[in-house]
């Protein structure tokens, strides 16, 4: 294969890398945000459950929770949906993955979502309880007061770490391979066993490189933009 065939078989992969990246953050970032709240609960079951959950998540593997979603299904309920989703997709003789890309995405908006809650947190506990009284003072109410003057202090302190989970996200997309999800890795790897190509697996890293360099540039930007806030 020429350097052009290469790069664009690999590129087909690194779309499905940037479509579960993509989902990945505009479901799990939102979603992090009512998690956060739970963790913060005055409802102490409810805080518990929360945290429990969190603590799970965070401390099983990203890998073995796609194991989890993926084969607990068909394993222990007997419930195909993945492979239903599979032949729904598959057009021909090209068998989708489909259902496999649905059972990662869900994994990683669930994971990055409660890593996303505990950035929340840890950036609305950090405003000082003199913030409220303030506007307390000035006749706001508790939802204003968030609104108004807490929420853009949070934003504003919440990008940074916000921004390091966002890069590490692109590149944990490469273990969508590990159910064999056809993702840049993925691809790579065939060209290794099928054409005996090695170097397309280094310079798929490339394709990273270049994303996470764009998204520090766009992420920066943002910070520097929010820099107004900073008290």
């Amino acid at each position: 294969m020429t350097f052009l065939e290469v790069t664009s078989f690999l590129f087909d992969g690194f779309k499905i890398s940037l479509l579960i990246f993509a989902v990945t953050l505009l479901c799990g970032a939102p979603l992090g945000l009512p998690i956060a709240f739970c963790s913060m609960s005055r409802f102490k079951p409810l805080r518990a459950v929360s945290r429990i959950i969190v603590w799970i998540v965070r401390g099983i593997p990203l890998m073995l929770q796609i194991f989890i979603i993926y084969y607990v299904p068909s394993l222990v309920f007997e419930w195909e949906i993945w492979k239903n989703l599979d032949l729904a997709f598959t057009t021909g003789r090209e068998l989708s993955f489909a259902g496999r890309v649905f059972a990662v995405m869900i994994a990683f908006i669930l994971n990055y979502a409660c890593y996303f809650s505990e950035i929340y947190r840890g950036g609305i506990e950090s405003i000082s309880k003199g913030q409220y009284e303030a506007g307390y003072v000035l006749g706001l109410n508790k939802s204003q007061v968030f609104r108004k003057i807490v929420l853009k202090q949070v934003i504003q302190r919440i990008v940074p770490p916000m921004s390091n989970e966002i890069i590490t996200l692109i590149k944990d997309t490469a273990l969508a391979n590990c159910i064999m999800v056809g993702e840049i890795i993925y691809k790579a790897n065939i060209l290794a066993a099928e054409d005996a190509l090695i170097w397309p697996l280094f310079f798929s890293g490339a394709f990273y490189l270049l994303f996470v360099g764009l998204l520090t540039i766009v992420l920066g930007k943002i910070e520097k933009k929010l820099s107004y806030f900073r008290s």
